[in-house]
């Protein structure tokens, strides 16, 4: 009972018992005033000490001991008013249970709510206006706002605030229990982020932002649910991956995003080596308009290429990817060409004209659900396409050419898997036969990929939902596009040939997880605003990715991101006659025998979704019905 006594909030919960008692009295001094011959009230009655019982427990029920007093807010106002208002009918109500009539208790009815409102309401603000000007918290105008993180990029951004204006910035919250109750440029470190909720409602913030550019992946997870469950609006700073990347400043206050949630700490590259390694060398990219090969033209132009061939069969693709170039790039010498790499003569144009020192071979169709019922273009775009540059630049002198696969070649289970696996055994064993070096670099999911699940997540929530997810356990590996490509341009520098190298994805994230945080970071709540379904597992589809197949023992490198698988060797003249038999297949529309080709080279395939589906059987059929 005393420990309760010595409580802070038992000073304010003793003042508004005072508070209710001069309310009352005063309410039933009016009331005898007004009305002769009414019967004063004592202080000491019955009535007096049901009123205080009543009030009280009225104030504890709206939760008018929540706040502080030097936050107090319109919000606390408003609380005042429901529990004066509630607590001056229920008096009313249990004197008319009693004997008293309406009309003796009019004046009460009326005047107690309104004075009990004024004895509490304006203590609070003349102690919160005190309060702040002795804390030197600012009062003027603009969005009221707390900033999430103390430190440099805390306090530079107090200063940008200032200057830039529309911004009441009210305070500063840190999990560094030294920095609370220390000043940032003369304002108050609050508290810690755990608080924000509490202070939210007191200090009515419309705004909070994260300057804490250096927090990973689960220290933004942890700070973004702290401002939804605060409800309130929440933007960040750039991260310090962004400021690696591209041009930006402390200032540019952003929306918070799902890779700054998924993205990990900024990837730190040997970029003396990299910058060695591509400088003054004439580059090719395949499918240079897609996610990646876009991404690696951003990258290398920075690197003072001698020029940049940036190939693609999209028309929009290349289009854009052109005009970026020109816009951001102007000293940059490229040139975009439309082509179809699986057609021969493109490949051998392109490579004899060009000459190239190194290509990067990032053409290649992903999207499985399609391709696991188009077999025939998948083979050709994934391994015809990769066949036709790989002899091309082993005919043409190429140094290196760098193959990038997935993780969906580890134990395939779907066609697309499968043809990239076979493209990554192509490149290996033409090392051993060439003065090319060979390189494959391996990841999992790029988030914002086009195609990816990400972009589908967002149209779906801009449509209401709901939102489908195929199992409520399934997982992938993620990566955001520039990380990726980051470490693929590492990954080219650090290897000799025949090289396998994969990337470290770190833990893998449940796409349940996924599509909650994207619905929540759209101003959503999930299974309330937007819906979550789950549709089942699609043909070929596996519940968790592999980066590493159990005969490939893998090593680290000298890039602790970066990590070598040891390749299983293939029979170099059975691997020639299987992909010279599957072009002829190809040629014939013959997806029965592509198929066989691909169980035959890679046997995971078969054990994972044999026999061949009948969908795909049809399709054979009716082409040989058609011939």
């Amino acid at each position: 009972m005393m420990h309760w006594l010595r409580h802070p909030r038992a000073a304010v919960v003793g003042h508004d018992l005072v508070m209710v008692l001069i309310a009352w009295l005063s309410a039933s001094w009016l009331q005898n005033q007004i009305l002769a011959g009414s019967s004063a009230i004592s202080i000491f009655s019955i009535e007096t000490i049901l009123v205080l019982s009543m009030q009280g427990l009225m104030f504890w029920y709206i939760g008018l001991y929540r706040g502080l007093w030097r936050f107090a807010s319109f919000l606390d106002l408003w609380s005042i008013i429901k529990a004066s208002t509630l607590g001056g009918l229920i008096v009313a109500l249990g004197f008319l249970l009693g004997s008293a009539s309406l009309a003796s208790m009019s004046v009460i009815l009326i005047a107690y709510p309104l004075i009990l409102f004024l004895v509490l309401g304006i203590p609070r603000m003349l102690y919160r206006i005190w309060k702040d000007k002795h804390m030197g918290i600012n009062t003027s105008g603009g969005k009221r706002t707390l900033i999430i993180g103390a430190g440099h990029s805390g306090a530079l951004l107090v200063r940008e605030l200032r200057h830039r204006g529309g911004f009441n910035v009210l305070g500063l919250l840190d999990d560094k229990r030294k920095l609370v109750g220390a000043r940032i440029h003369g304002l108050p470190v609050l508290g810690e982020i755990s608080q924000l909720e509490s202070l939210c409602q007191s200090l009515n913030v419309e705004l909070a932002i994260i300057a804490i550019p250096s927090a990973s992946n689960q220290q933004m997870q942890r700070i973004v649910e702290v401002c939804e469950d605060a409800e309130v609006k929440f933007m960040t700073l750039p991260t310090l991956q962004d400021f690696g990347n591209k041009a930006v400043r402390i200032d540019e206050i952003k929306p918070v995003i799902i890779d700054d949630l998924l993205g990990r700490e900024p990837v730190m590259l040997n970029w003396e080596s990299i910058r060695s390694g591509l400088s003054n060398k004439r580059v090719l990219i395949t499918g240079g308009g897609g996610s990646i090969g876009a991404e690696l033209c951003r990258q290398i132009a920075h690197l003072n290429p001698v020029e940049l061939i940036v190939v693609d069969q999209s028309e929009f693709n290349l289009y854009q990817i052109e005009k970026e170039l020109s816009n951001d790039y102007q000293d940059l010498v490229y040139a975009c060409v439309l082509g179809d790499i699986c057609d021969s003569a493109t490949a051998e144009k392109i490579v004899s004209e060009y000459r190239p020192d190194m290509i990067f071979h990032a053409a290649a169709y992903k999207h499985l659900p399609i391709l696991q019922n188009q077999i025939r273009e998948a083979y050709r775009n994934n391994v015809i396409g990769t066949i036709r540059m790989s002899q091309a630049a082993d005919r043409h002198g190429v140094g290196t050419f760098v193959l990038i696969s997935t993780d969906k070649a580890v134990n395939p289970s779907n066609i697309m898997g499968a043809t990239k696996r076979v493209a990554e055994i192509y490149c290996q064993n033409m090392d051993a036969h060439s003065d090319t070096r060979f390189i494959t670099v391996r990841f999992g999911n790029v988030l914002n990929s086009n195609g990816s699940v990400v972009p589908l997540f967002n149209d779906q929530i801009r449509k209401g939902g709901p939102v489908t997810v195929t199992h409520p356990e399934i997982s992938r590996y993620f990566m955001t596009i520039s990380e990726a490509s980051q470490l693929i341009l590492q990954a080219a520098v650090l290897g000799k040939g025949s090289e396998i190298f994969v990337l470290d994805m770190g833990d893998p994230v449940k796409i349940s997880y996924l599509a909650e945080q994207l619905i929540r970071l759209a101003g959503k709540e999930p299974g309330k605003d937007i819906q979550i379904i789950y549709t089942g597992l699609r043909p070929g589809e596996k519940l968790f990715e592999e980066l590493f197949h159990e005969h490939e023992p893998y090593k680290k490198t000298s890039h602790e991101k970066i990590f070598l698988a040891r390749h299983r060797k293939t029979a170099w003249p059975e691997l020639q006659e299987a992909l010279r038999g599957s072009e002829i297949a190809v040629k014939r529309y013959d997806t029965q025998s592509i198929y066989n080709t691909l169980v035959m080279l890679v046997p995971e395939l078969d054990r994972a979704s044999s026999p061949m589906s009948e969908k795909v059987v049809s399709i054979n059929r009716s082409q040989q019905a058609i011939k």
